[in-house]
């Protein structure tokens, strides 16, 4: 069963349990995946799944930032509600140690030496990681590791 599948499989089991936020949630994973397939006038790889995952998943992480920033602590909830549902159809995330060995070896394949070379480490290291670590940290990582 690919995760697409999985997606109305488990909006089937939402309805049938009169979950409304489960189901609100799943219905924007539907809805995203509708959009981007529109887009590309095909239907999603498994990576180009998980990389739009990846996007919600940050788009929720801002919000819930946001809207704490301003106190709608009702919002915060909802959208955490929904990030936990997204989370579930992403693969488990990375260890800090798997995440700087990857790191390790993309700077190894790619040469790099200095800062300037960070955008040749990321393109080959994002596809590794899409959807089991956080791209913004992980590049923070890679300048770390590549100015120090």
């Amino acid at each position: 069963m690919n995760l697409q599948e999985k997606v109305e499989q488990e909006m089937f089991l939402a309805v049938k349990g009169k979950n409304k936020s489960r189901l609100s949630a799943l219905r924007l994973i539907k809805a995203a995946i509708h959009n981007k397939e529109i887009d590309l006038k095909r239907s999603l790889d498994e990576a180009e799944f998980l990389q739009l995952l990846s996007t919600m998943v940050k788009q929720r992480n801002d919000s819930i930032e946001q809207f704490k920033n301003g106190g709608r602590m009702d919002l915060v909830e909802k959208e955490e509600a929904e990030l936990c549902v997204i989370r579930e159809f992403m693969p488990a995330q990375m260890s800090q140690e798997d995440i700087l060995s990857e790191i390790e070896r993309a700077i190894q394949e790619v040469g790099a030496a200095t800062t300037k070379d960070m955008g040749r480490v990321m393109k080959v290291l994002m596809p590794r990681i899409t959807g089991r670590a956080d791209g913004k940290a992980v590049g923070e990582q890679v300048k770390a590791r590549l100015s120090g």
